[in-house]
């Protein structure tokens, strides 16, 4: 009777590659290869920068025989504004790499995703800052916007929401499988937080249960810090609470998205 063989087991699988420490120059390249891919699109340079301003110059104009109310909402808009321009930019842009298959090949290479994430957060801050210098600088010095405290922590707190925005798109586009469902993304995450961060009513007004959401939404914290720097000469305790709230939101959402990131949309 022939013995029956053995199967001789096979070699061992690998071990998972343990997660890449961020490394700035992977994430410095990945900053520059956005940086290039968007100098070939001026359309959309030209939506980033210029929307926010265009949309200050109108309020302005449409409260033109009520400059008070101007300076009332317009300098918690300058935040909302940028925010609300580099989510939808962000999240459209981020997801077009997913689906073209950009995504796919870049996380092949020696390329952690905090690298990734770094990277797009660093090119898109690049613009967040040059769209909150132009908005805010208009604002100030061609419309007339009056404020009691220092332009540059107007400027801060814009930057931040820019800032705040940019990191927003980057974690909602991991759960949109197209661009459309991207834009759809706006109702579910910036509509709540713009109808709850105090803009049309003082948050204490509301109802308890909506004032409760609202403490928890980091739009809020950014029309306080705007309107810190309407009211007051100094620097104050609550504007610095204000500033570290946005400032944390946004790191936290970018390591969300960095945990969330993957490589396939399907």
């Amino acid at each position: 009777m022939t013995p029956t063989p053995t199967a001789r087991p096979g070699p061992a699988s690998p071990p998972a590659a343990p997660p890449r420490a961020l490394n700035l120059s992977r994430t410095t390249a990945t900053a520059t290869r956005v940086l290039r891919q968007l100098a070939h699109d001026p359309r959309t340079i030209a939506l980033m920068l210029l929307i926010p301003c265009v949309m200050l110059f109108l309020l302005r104009y449409v409260f033109d025989g009520s400059p008070r109310t101007f300076d009332n909402i317009g300098a918690s808009l300058l935040g909302i504004f940028p925010l609300i321009t580099m989510f939808l930019i962000t999240s459209i842009a981020t997801l077009r790499e997913r689906t073209s298959g950009t995504l796919e090949r870049l996380l092949a290479l020696p390329l952690g995703k905090a690298d990734l994430i770094a990277g797009y957060a660093l090119a898109f801050g690049i613009l967040a800052i040059v769209q909150s210098v132009l908005a805010t600088g208009l604002a100030l010095w061609l419309l007339g916007l009056d404020v009691t405290g220092s332009p540059w922590l107007l400027l801060l707190v814009a930057l931040l929401d820019a800032l705040l925005g940019t990191a927003l798109g980057l974690f909602v586009s991991a759960f949109a499988a197209s661009e459309f469902q991207a834009v759809q993304f706006m109702p579910a995450v910036i509509f709540p937080q713009l109808l709850l961060c105090g803009l049309f009513t003082a948050r204490d007004n509301m109802h308890p249960v909506l004032e409760a959401v609202s403490n928890v939404l980091p739009m809020s914290y950014a029309v306080d810090g705007m309107n810190e720097v309407l009211l007051h000469t100094d620097m104050t305790a609550a504007f610095v609470r204000d500033v570290l709230i946005v400032a944390g939101c946004a790191l936290l959402v970018l390591a969300l998205g960095a945990a969330t990131l993957r490589r396939r949309t399907a």
